[in-house]
C-alpha cells in the first residue's frame, strides 16, 4: 500500500512540475470577418444585388506582446487584399495598450477622416466560465461567454498556462490569456496562430500618442452623431467600435 501510495504522489509531482506556466509572451492572432454574412445583415437587398463583389471572408493578422503588467495589440504582418473586393475592413488599424496593473487602457482608433486616443478604465465584461474545453495554438483552452455594453455576446478560449489576464483588441479580464474570440455580432473571430513565451522583447509594450484625446464615452456618442442616420448599417458600424 505505501509503495503505491509513494507511486501516486511521484507520478502527481511530475505531472505539476511538467506545467509550465508563462509570463511574457507574443501572441499572432488571425482575426476573420465574415464578409459576405456581415453584409447581408446589414443590408440583404444591396447584398443580393452586388454579392459577388463581396468575398466570403477577410483574414488579417495582429500581434499581442506583453506580461502580467501591461500589452500592447496591434496590426501584424501583411495580406494581401483582392482589389476588386469591395470590402474595406474597419478597426483594423487600432493600436490597444492595457495597463493591467492600473487597470486603465490606451487605444489609438482611427476612425473615418479622424485619429482618436483613448484614455480610459479597462473595458467592462460580464464573464460566465463553462465546462466546455478545446485546443488553440497547442494550448488547452476553457470557454467563457461575455457581455459587453449590455448588448454584444462575445465567447472567449483562454489558458491558464499563460499569465497574463488580457487578448485581442480590448477583451480581457479571464483567469488567463484569451487565444481564441467570437463576436456573433460582427461575425468576427480572432483565433491565435502562434505564441512565443521565449525572448520576448517588452520593449514595444507601450501605448500610441497621437490622436485625439478623449474616453470611450465620448469616442461612441460622436460616432454615433455621425453615422446615426445610417440606419442598420450604421449601427453596425458603431458595434466596431466598441470592442
Amino acid at each position: 500500500m505505501k509503495k503505491i501510495f509513494l507511486l501516486l504522489s511521484i507520478l502527481v509531482a511530475k505531472g505539476v512540475f511538467a506545467q509550465t506556466f508563462h509570463n511574457a509572451i507574443k501572441v499572432e492572432f488571425e482575426k476573420t470577418v465574415y464578409v459576405r454574412q456581415l453584409i447581408k445583415d446589414r443590408d440583404p437587398e444591396w447584398f443580393e444585388r452586388f454579392k459577388d463583389r463581396w468575398p466570403e471572408t477577410f483574414v488579417s493578422y495582429f500581434d499581442f506582446i506583453g506580461d502580467s503588467t501591461a500589452s500592447v495589440y496591434k496590426t501584424g504582418r501583411e495580406v494581401e487584399v483582392d482589389a476588386r473586393s469591395w470590402y474595406q475592413p474597419v478597426g483594423d488599424k487600432n493600436i490597444t495598450y492595457n495597463n493591467y496593473a492600473a487597470k486603465r487602457t490606451i487605444t489609438q482608433k482611427p476612425v473615418f477622416e479622424e485619429t482618436f486616443l483613448v484614455d480610459d478604465s479597462l473595458l467592462k465584461i460580464k464573464w460566465k466560465l463553462t465546462a466546455d474545453t478545446r485546443v488553440i495554438a497547442g494550448y488547452e483552452c476553457r470557454k467563457a461567454v461575455g457581455i459587453v455594453d449590455d448588448s454584444i455576446a462575445v465567447f472567449a478560449f483562454y489558458t491558464d498556462e499563460i499569465l497574463v489576464n488580457g487578448g485581442p483588441e480590448t477583451i480581457h479580464g479571464l483567469p488567463g490569456m484569451i487565444l481564441g474570440v467570437g463576436v456573433p455580432r460582427l461575425h468576427t473571430t480572432w483565433f491565435a496562430t502562434k505564441v512565443e513565451v521565449n525572448g520576448i522583447n517588452l520593449a514595444a509594450v507601450k501605448p500610441a500618442t497621437k490622436g485625439k484625446k478623449t474616453t470611450r464615452k465620448a469616442m461612441l456618442q460622436s460616432i454615433h452623431d455621425a453615422i446615426k442616420n445610417w440606419g442598420t448599417y450604421g449601427r453596425s458600424m458603431y458595434l466596431n467600435f466598441v470592442i
